[in-house]
């Protein structure tokens, strides 16, 4: 009995709120001209913050598919993925100590192909910005750790 691939990814698709497990998730370290790409979520978790263009891994996805996928959904670029910058890991918990959020996130540095810079699907904004103006945007220890990595190895 053959599947169809819709049915396939279903069984596949994870709880993201209160996970039974930890989801893996990646994260594109888009840097062109000295400045790196970030997206404005427009859900949650971090709604409303800047953050890398990401999400969650599909199954039978690679992350670096993954990458791709979610940098052109986010941002409207395609992207070519580049050296893996690092591993980190999100949790967040809800007033009552339990994990609301648990993410496995893996950044990989990218580089722009083409498309047309415009937000998409969970991004309400999209961005250049340059080192200098990352202190006021308050990123997230990992995402501000990423980026510097990014940009030194761009």
């Amino acid at each position: 009995m053959h599947e169809s691939a819709t049915t396939t990814w279903k069984t596949c698709r994870m709880k993201r709120e209160y996970p039974e497990s930890p989801l893996v998730g990646v994260g594109a370290v888009v840097v062109q001209d000295c400045r790196v790409l970030l997206i404005r979520r427009g859900q949650p978790p971090l709604l409303g913050e800047w953050s890398l263009p990401g999400g969650v891994l599909e199954c039978g996805e690679t992350l670096r598919e993954a990458v791709v996928r979610e940098a052109r959904e986010e941002t409207g670029l395609v992207v070519e993925t580049g050296e893996m910058l690092g591993v980190y890991e999100r949790v967040i918990r809800d007033d009552d100590g339990r994990v609301r959020y648990h993410y496995v996130l893996i950044d990989f540095l990218c580089r722009p192909l083409g498309g047309d810079l415009k937000a998409g699907s969970d991004a309400t904004d999209v961005r250049w910005f340059t080192r200098d103006e990352l202190p006021a945007l308050n990123l997230a220890y990992d995402a501000s750790d990423v980026v510097r990595k990014g940009l030194a190895r761009a």
